[in-house]
């Protein structure tokens, strides 16, 4: 009897140990040696697992659900003068992003700064918003309000992270430096619906430019999108690095 107290302690014990260093809530997170020579392979494992986790929701990290993501406005404009295409978007909300997959990483490791780039792809977004317009789009009356939507297949992304460690409480931790990022869509479906004021045959006309257009009317808004997206991503960034020690993610 004492020798089974026994062996369950130890193994009490053993469990434990291994546990040290891992962060509580995200023990499923594997940290990757700095001198292993796969290090950039073991770091996309890491991040991969995270995002996998992170689809159903980290409540330990202040994320109990991840989707939809919101986005408050966007801004379109194309073309000058008083007919010139002027276009809002409010209450941005997008799915499927938590689908994303990192497809590629490399780092830059030293005592006083960590760099990353990161890419990786998403299959599919679905985004829905409010919108306003005015103006004209190739001699079709474009201004009105109503329902806009989007599916943008094949999304690839770059993200580059710097960060610098820091000592907390006899811990390193991350604090964020810099993040860049940008985009591209490989295929894009996208109109609106629900315009006051408007009738079919010039909603259909509307909606056959925007999809011929898509392209261009997605590089039009990129600058205001993807300037949206950093806030959003370093608003998570911070929040992770502030919550898991490094030593979580490498080890020395």
């Amino acid at each position: 009897m004492r020798y089974a107290i026994l062996l369950c302690y130890t193994c009490s014990l053993l469990i434990v140990a291994r546990a040290i260093g891992k962060y509580r809530g995200l023990e499923f997170l594997e940290p990757c040696s700095k001198n292993d020579p796969r290090l950039e392979a073991c770091l996309t494992r890491t991040a991969n697992t995270l995002a996998e986790h992170f689809r159903e929701g980290l409540p330990q990290l202040g994320y109990p659900e991840v989707e939809p993501i919101i986005l408050d406005e966007l801004h379109i404009a194309l073309g000058g003068g008083p007919n010139g295409y002027r276009a809002q978007f409010k209450d941005i909300t997008a799915r499927g992003v938590s689908a994303l997959r990192i497809t590629g990483l490399r780092t830059r490791l030293s005592d006083d700064e960590i760099q990353l780039q990161l890419a990786f792809s998403i299959p599919r977004i679905r985004a829905a918003a409010r919108y306003r317009s005015s103006g004209t789009l190739i001699l079709v009356q474009a201004s009105g309000a109503g329902d806009y939507w989007g599916e943008y297949e094949g999304v690839k992304a770059k993200v580059f992270i710097r960060a610098k460690p820091f000592l907390y409480e006899s811990r390193r931790y991350l604090r964020l430096q810099q993040l860049k990022m940008d985009f591209s869509v490989q295929n894009i479906k996208m109109g609106v619906e629900n315009v006051r004021d408007s009738n079919s045959i010039l909603l259909a006309a509307l909606n056959l430019f925007i999809n011929t257009n898509s392209q261009e009317l997605l590089k039009e808004m990129k600058p205001d999108l993807r300037r949206k997206l950093v806030q959003v991503m370093t608003t998570f960034v911070e929040k992770l690095f502030a919550q898991v020690p490094y030593d979580a993610w490498i080890t020395d």
